[in-house]
């Protein structure tokens, strides 16, 4: 099963537990992810589905290729890791 890992930058604000999927897509992975934690969905996405400026996702250590429709393929053995963008100085 693929991995879901978020970062501990969102763990300020809410818990960020790592998940397990069975998804073939990036999407089909955050929808069973936020459906037992639409908050946190909503710090990864808007109010679109789209995923915020200030969120990155990487699987296998590639950034992910669509910001809107988030259908980059996962493998059973997929690490996904969900960053929050930092800026400043």
């Amino acid at each position: 099963m693929a991995h879901i890992t978020f970062t501990q930058q969102l763990a300020r604000f809410l818990p960020v537990p790592e998940l397990q999927t069975a998804a073939a897509t990036l999407r089909a992975a955050l929808d069973e992810a936020f459906a037992d934690n639409p908050r946190l969905g909503a710090y990864v996405l808007d109010d679109q589905g789209h995923l915020r400026e200030n969120v990155v996702i990487f699987i296998d250590g590639r950034r992910s290729r669509d910001r809107v429709l988030l259908d980059d393929p996962l493998l059973p053995e997929s690490r996904i890791y969900i960053l929050q963008a930092l800026s400043g100085g």
